[in-house]
């Protein structure tokens, strides 16, 4: 009785002491996304990869003009990095001062944060591996600037507040909203749509090699709140049989548009009220800046858009479907992780991401009678809707 008392008392210990350590991880949460910051502002995915894509501990301090004395300050910041898996480290046992027997390497992720400019600008011998992946440096330096998470300080206030449904946090915080803020600065802007442009050249990237089928038989395509047009460009490189791509966006947002992008044509408008038809429509990253009500509304308009369902058309949504099945630990993982994001998105523009069944039900209420959805190891999936 007594061995099995203790027993018990030892597993309860044990119990006490990971939630404690769980507790602790979440509560620090924000000095990892701190730690990623600092290495891009000391530009370290540049660095190694200008290095060849192995970079000693020396080499990243005389980089970034950090000071010798200092060197344990970044060692320290690199080894919490790559226990996120940001890096990669070996050590070199025949040599005793740190500097030169710590290197560190680029992983998938940190390969993402190369610049796009830096293999192309260094001499012979830089890493050549970032000229196929698309830097998304633009896109992670907006997610944790200042401003980005100082927002969330607010939350609970907020959302004790009657009019948080028709007053965003961010509108709360900033007295002003989000989406007025972008068109009004113009630094806040082109920061904005730079952010945006580079998360959808990785993302369309992948769209087009993962689900090719997913544009057979198109022959017109609409790209709804298509922005300056990254995503369709994407898509009309890659399926030349596309004959008509139409970007579709806000008036004030196709004027400021490329120009002489080919194989497309801008058009401005308010998705809330027309749509023009053709026979598939693109939606990404759209649908989850808007709470269900206006989804419908949306979702209402593509429905006329495309016809019924002799016409054969449909609807393209590249959005995050969350609770999607993993197929590996590490796969769930993630899965588990893309819950903040719908935290993330409530806390800018009140919009939401959405489990299957909230997909569903807002397919449904628009009139649509089928949907398909493939999913994809990272943050977005690709669901077809059928009229």
């Amino acid at each position: 009785m007594g061995h099995q008392q203790a027993q018990h008392g030892k597993d309860d210990t044990e119990e006490l002491l990971a939630a404690h350590r769980q507790l602790w991880c979440h509560a620090l949460g924000y000095v990892k996304s701190m730690a990623l910051k600092c290495a891009l502002d000391l530009r370290i995915p540049d660095t190694i990869d200008r290095c060849g894509g192995s970079a000693t501990l020396g080499e990243l301090l005389a980089a970034s003009e950090i000071p010798a004395s200092n060197h344990d300050y970044l060692r320290r910041v690199m080894r919490t990095l790559t226990a996120m898996r940001i890096f990669a480290a070996s050590h070199d046992p025949a040599k005793a001062d740190d500097a030169a027997a710590i290197s560190y390497q680029l992983t998938p992720a940190s390969r993402l944060l190369v610049s796009s400019s830096s293999s192309v600008d260094d001499a012979a011998g830089a890493s050549k591996e970032n000229t196929t992946t698309p830097s998304i440096l633009p896109n992670i330096a907006h997610l944790v600037r200042p401003n980005t998470i100082s927002l969330l300080f607010s939350m609970g206030e907020w959302m004790k507040d009657e009019s948080a449904a028709s007053v965003s946090l961010y509108e709360t915080v900033h007295r002003q909203g989000m989406w007025a803020c972008v068109e009004d600065d113009a630094a806040n802007r082109a920061s904005f749509y730079e952010s945006m442009d580079a998360d959808t050249r990785l993302v369309m990237q992948a769209v087009v090699r993962r689900c090719p089928h997913v544009f057979d038989g198109v022959k017109s395509l609409v790209d709804v709140g298509g922005g300056r047009g990254t995503a369709a460009a994407a898509v009309v490189a890659a399926f030349p049989h596309i004959q008509r791509c139409t970007v579709m966006d806000l008036p004030h947002v196709v004027a400021e548009a490329p120009a002489g992008t080919a194989g497309l044509s801008f058009h401005g408008g308010d998705m809330f009220e027309h749509i023009p038809s053709a026979d598939a429509l693109m939606l990404k990253w759209i649908l989850h800046d808007w709470d269900e009500d206006k989804c419908i509304k949306i979702m209402e308009r593509c429905k006329e858009a495309i016809g019924g369902k002799e016409a054969g058309g449909k609807v393209i949504i590249i959005d995050t479907v969350l609770g999607s099945r993993a197929d590996d630990d590490d796969d769930d993982k993630t899965c588990r992780e893309t819950y903040v994001l719908d935290l993330h998105i409530l806390s800018f523009v009140n919009g939401a991401e959405r489990e299957e069944q909230e997909w569903r039900r807002i397919f449904l209420a628009a009139g649509f009678r089928d949907y398909k959805i493939t999913h994809t190891r990272g943050i977005p999936s690709i669901i077809e809707v059928f009229p």
